[in-house]
């Protein structure tokens, strides 16, 4: 167990060079893709590449303006790509579903499909103070990067499945973004329902939580939507200079600031989670780590995380399927008028 998880952390921690860049990517051409936080950090240089490639993009984020001053300056910078999509904005909150019902209304306006999710946005462990909440009063981790990821996801699913009914098989895709803390930093089996809902005082364990809540929704939609084509993977971007360390404390980051990586680098490995060829259909539910590289479940040290994951009826926990059904009721009690929480779903799981 000791040895395992000693492989896993250099394996995270000190990953070799990514194989997949934009330099790898073909022509997208008439594919349409979201990047959820899209103006900053690993969300920006993902967009970045992704506007090389012909595509269309929506860079959802709160601020219009900051928006705008980001596709100002990927679509000036020079050498002008040969071959460069479209930026659009999509305002977007996480810390309120209101809005997050709103942009995939404002998407679907737009477009009748929807090829690449990149559930990106979010904020570092001490990017709130304790006790915070979201607008409807969820805990604050919890509530944007688990019950406003999966409410926007649910939301676009029918864009989803427009895309795969046309698309080469497995290149439909939700791509959720874990961390190592999801597996580094959470209690055995994961959480309970009532720490989910409540949080504790410690920011970072906080974090983990969600962020381990982002692995197994990865995991769950895999199951319930692959016979649509759909393709869910989970993610850790790895150890990147980005805003979402803001806050923390100053000998946290002396610790760790000598092992982080250019921001860039965290974009090839959602860029490889969400175009690469190596995530196929049948690898849907995989867990992709720094900087694009798929890991065998056997390699994960974490095997209780694993069998948590597991439904029931495969002899696990099924805290997958039960994280979903708790978190579509967080939005049913927060009572937002005009979405049906049992529409798109698929119950044959």
């Amino acid at each position: 167990m000791v040895l395992a998880s000693l492989r896993n952390l250099r394996s995270q921690w000190f990953p070799p060079a990514p194989t997949f860049t934009e330099d790898n990517v073909p022509p997208q051409d008439g594919r349409v893709f979201i990047v959820t936080g899209g103006n900053a950090g690993v969300g920006f240089e993902l967009v970045k590449m992704l506007y090389t490639t012909g595509a269309t993009i929506y860079m959802a984020s709160r601020s219009k303006e900051r928006a705008e001053k980001a596709i100002e300056t990927i679509t000036t910078a020079a050498p002008a790509p040969e071959n460069p999509g479209r930026i659009k904005i999509l305002l977007f909150d996480l810390n309120d579903l209101e809005s997050v019902k709103s942009a995939a209304a404002s998407f679907a306006q737009q477009e009748s499909k929807l090829d690449v999710l990149w559930n990106n946005a979010g904020t570092g462990g001490y990017g709130v103070k304790p006790g915070a909440t979201t607008v409807q009063g969820f805990q604050a981790m919890v509530g944007m990067h688990c019950i406003a990821a999966q409410l926007f996801t649910h939301l676009l699913i029918p864009h989803l499945r427009a895309a795969a009914t046309t698309a080469p098989k497995g290149s439909v895709r939700v791509v959720w973004t874990s961390s190592f803390l999801g597996e580094g930093g959470t209690p055995t089996n994961g959480t309970d329902f009532a720490t989910l809902e409540t949080g504790t005082p410690d920011l970072v364990q906080n974090y983990a939580v969600s962020k381990l809540g982002n692995w197994m929704l990865g995991r769950e939609m895999a199951v319930r939507y692959r016979a649509d084509g759909i393709v869910s993977v989970a993610q850790n971007p790895g150890n990147i200079r980005a805003g979402s360390y803001a806050g923390t404390p100053g000998w946290v980051m002396m610790l760790i600031g000598p092992l982080m990586y250019e921001t860039k680098l965290g974009g090839c490995t959602e860029l490889y989670a969400g175009l690469s060829p190596e995530v196929s259909l049948e690898m849907s539910g995989c867990y992709v780590i720094p900087f694009g590289r798929i890991r065998a479940d056997e390699d994960c040290p974490r095997k209780d995380l694993l069998n948590a994951m597991k439904f029931e009826a495969e002899g696990g926990l099924g805290l997958v399927a039960a994280l979903r059904a708790w978190l579509l009721g967080m939005v049913s009690i927060a009572v937002i008028d005009g979405i049906d929480m049992d529409e798109h779903d698929r119950e044959d799981i």
